[in-house]
């Protein structure tokens, strides 16, 4: 499937999906929410797939919401964020695949809950991210003040938001917004590096261990310990299970289905 504002290209186990309207540094109207999400469905049903980088095309990641756009169909600010960003943000979240964010540039407001909602993040050197908001009497949104705040503690997801500041890619790797920092030219090719050698692990347990951890940020220690009980008791003796024992009793690597 083509797409007007999203390429999607496979590199073997891998979907590439980039944002691309470089034209305004990757801002979202109301098509690139309607393309991404469709771009993360078909990257989900594939079978081939096992891993995802999300980029955007440019100078930048995103540079947030297109201000100018014409083609607004929502009534009010209300409704684009609630049905217009979010299905594809919970796609990103609820992905069954790990979804790597490459952050090339600018990731500001919406672009930056985009990148924070991937599973891990590369991030380019002259990259950074930005909470302008109160900048211009707003508040951060499309989930930012949950992603901040669950990553970086409260007083320092407060302070981001409020000064309006870039938090540059140094400064993201020190807060564990970001797994890595790279040279803008070598991005691409190390994200795409890492989700290859992501495929190849167990699906089974990328996906589920996803599922807990992610379940894990809202629920109490007996709760996720019970689960991960549950769990393991059903994972033991699976496929995938007795292949990683055998490779390692025969010192090789496991092929995981």
């Amino acid at each position: 499937m083509n797409f007007d504002t999203v390429k999607l290209e496979k590199k073997g186990a891998v979907a590439l999906i980039t944002f691309n309207r470089p034209e305004v540094r990757n801002a979202f109207n109301t098509r690139m929410t309607e393309d991404i999400l469709a771009a993360l469905i078909q990257a989900k049903e594939d079978s081939d797939i096992r891993a995802i980088v999300l980029t955007g095309e440019g100078l930048s990641f995103s540079a947030g919401a297109d201000l100018s756009a014409r083609d607004n169909n929502w009534t009010d600010t209300e409704e684009a964020l609630v049905k217009g960003y979010l299905p594809s943000l919970k796609e990103i979240m609820d992905m069954p695949k790990p979804v790597i964010s490459a952050v090339n540039g600018a990731a500001a407001g919406i672009g930056s809950a985009y990148a924070m909602a991937c599973d891990l993040t590369v991030m380019s050197e002259n990259a950074y991210i930005l909470q302008a908001f109160s900048n211009i009497g707003l508040i951060p949104d499309g989930g930012a003040n949950w992603f901040l705040t669950n990553t970086v503690g409260y007083k320092l997801a407060y302070q981001i938001a409020i000064e309006g500041e870039r938090i540059d890619s140094k400064r993201c790797l020190e807060l564990g917004l970001v797994n890595k920092v790279v040279p803008s030219d070598s991005l691409i090719e190390e994200a795409l590096s890492w989700a290859e050698r992501l495929s190849v692990r167990s699906s089974q347990s990328l996906k589920l261990t996803k599922q807990i951890m992610r379940k894990a940020l809202d629920s109490s220690y007996d709760d996720i310990y019970d689960l991960e009980a549950k769990t393991q008791n059903t994972l033991i003796g699976s496929e995938d299970n007795i292949e990683g024992v055998t490779a390692f009793m025969e010192k090789r690597k496991p092929n995981f289905s």
